[in-house]
């Protein structure tokens, strides 16, 4: 079975996938003329305009809540992976899928928010609704939200809990068992409490386990200031094959640093539109801008973070595609959490294990509650109002199970069945967000022209002739208004 879970997830991560994520998000970056430049200081911005109502979130809620399924165990155990097997060279090309990524970033939450519906009180919204309602391919839609509860529900939630059960045990001995005990009891007080909780959750701990994370990283390369020519020029040097240790694993470098990228910051994957579609904004770009942004946040500042930990500190092993082992500073240990535990300890002697177990903990927390979250907006599609009690029950019985499963079961096996899980949603969404380039830009077109005149972007599906955008025809009307209106 492990060597069909591996064949299977090598197929979906052949090199078509990895030309077709670098090759989309190139594509959206021109034909958006990169506005992950020109509207950087948008972004951030808008992170903090607008607030919630009954039935959405703010924008940095919404924002705190993407990023609480893009920061996870990627951040810390999956750049170590991707610095194992494709070595230092495998970071450049993370910053490079992450700055072309944050166009299909914008691309997939501005439809995300055209499409989105109000069920329950609520705002949903994701692949499967613009699909559905964008590209009229119902069938499409149903095996995308399929997917997505496949791969959030049952695959991804393992390699989270199985990296804290790792850390937890590096650091304080904890059996995993009880550490899987433990992840199930939170996680069932959260996710019982309902949308509003997972969101209030989100919005206090992942600026706080982010800023903390970013710090460590601070002192550790302070300490190492004069590696830093040395460090960048490994990196670049790496990334292009020139340097001599590595030059040999050009591909793995690629490979590795687009695979852990998408895996990290989510960018096309699918994930991110679920929260975008929450927010409570007057025009759809303005969230596709600040989830741009979030994909910023994941990859250029948390993953950079980890990887200069272990790069500066020199931490960690790098073999080629065939097992030869060309640097070996760590012995025979696993790649993952050690690298950046080993990095800090070698700076911060008894402080690297425990800091990096709770940062696991956090990162990887919260973005199983992420999971959670965009399992049930799938859910809520394909169910409606029909049997969706029921379903959405046994949803967190799914999730608690593949929870606790994950976290006393073997890394290897957790993370391939996460690889496959990935794939297949960045397959379908890749596919569905090419098909509705077109409408995503003229939201973007209308959003500038509106800027240029001074004012403050409002949408309107009936004026710009965007069909099936129910919430957003004859103009948007804060939900509060439309309560207290009616």
């Amino acid at each position: 079975m492990e060597d069909f879970l591996g064949w299977f997830s090598g197929l979906l991560w052949s090199t078509p996938m990895l030309i077709f994520c670098l090759g989309v998000g190139l594509l959206f970056s021109i034909l958006t003329r990169f506005l992950q430049v020109r509207h950087f200081k948008d972004m951030i911005k808008l992170m903090y305009e607008g607030k919630g109502s009954s039935a959405g979130v703010s924008s940095f809620q919404a924002l705190t809540l993407a990023l609480s399924g893009r920061v996870g165990t990627g951040n810390i155990a999956g750049v170590a992976t991707a610095i194992a097997f494709g070595g230092p060279g495998a970071v450049f090309w993370m910053w490079t899928i992450a700055f072309i990524g944050a166009a299909s970033a914008f691309i997939e939450s501005t439809l995300a928010q055209v499409y989105k519906v109000k069920q329950d009180g609520l705002y949903r919204g994701g692949p499967a609704y613009y699909i559905e309602k964008g590209i009229g391919w119902k069938w499409f839609a149903v095996i995308f939200a399929f997917a997505a509860l496949l791969a959030m529900a049952l695959l991804m939630p393992g390699i989270q809990s199985n990296s804290i059960a790792q850390g937890m045990d590096n650091a304080f001995g904890i059996d995993p068992v009880i550490t899987g005990i433990i992840l199930v009891a939170l996680l069932a007080f959260i996710i019982f409490g309902g949308v509003k909780r997972i969101v209030n959750v989100a919005q206090i701990v992942v600026p706080f386990m982010a800023i903390g994370y970013v710090l460590i990283a601070l002192i550790i390369m302070a300490v190492n200031i004069t590696e830093v020519p040395a460090v960048f020029s490994l990196i670049i040097s790496s990334a292009f094959g020139a340097n001599s240790i590595f030059g040999g694993i050009l591909g793995s470098a690629i490979a590795w640093g687009v695979r852990r990228g998408i895996y990290s910051n989510e960018a096309g994957q699918g994930t991110g539109p679920h929260a975008a579609a929450a927010a409570e904004v007057s025009h759809p770009a303005k969230q596709g801008l600040v989830q741009a942004f979030s994909v910023y946040i994941d990859t250029l500042l948390v993953c950079s973070a980890t990887a200069f930990m272990i790069l500066f500190t020199g931490m960690y092993n790098t073999e080629a595609p065939d097992g030869t082992s060309l640097v070996n500073n760590l012995g025979d240990v696993e790649a993952g959490p050690y690298y950046t535990q080993a990095a800090i300890e070698s700076v911060l002697p008894g402080f690297g294990a425990s800091f990096v177990a709770i940062a696991l903990f956090f990162f990887a927390f919260t973005t199983i509650m992420a999971y959670y979250y965009m399992a049930e907006t799938n859910v809520v599609y394909l169910m409606g109002e029909r049997n969706k009690k029921w379903a959405m029950l046994l949803l967190k019985f799914v999730i608690l199970g593949a929870t606790y499963y994950g976290a006393v079961r073997t890394a290897a096996v957790a993370w391939v069945l996460g690889d496959i899980g990935l794939g297949l949603m960045v397959w379908l969404n890749l596919i569905a967000i090419l098909i509705l380039a077109k409408p995503a830009l003229r939201v973007l077109k209308d959003y500038e022209e509106q800027k240029k005149q001074g004012l403050d972007p409002v949408f309107n599906s009936t004026k710009m002739g965007i069909k099936n955008a129910e919430y957003w025809e004859d103009g948007y009307k804060k939900e509060n208004e439309k309560e207290n209106a009616s």
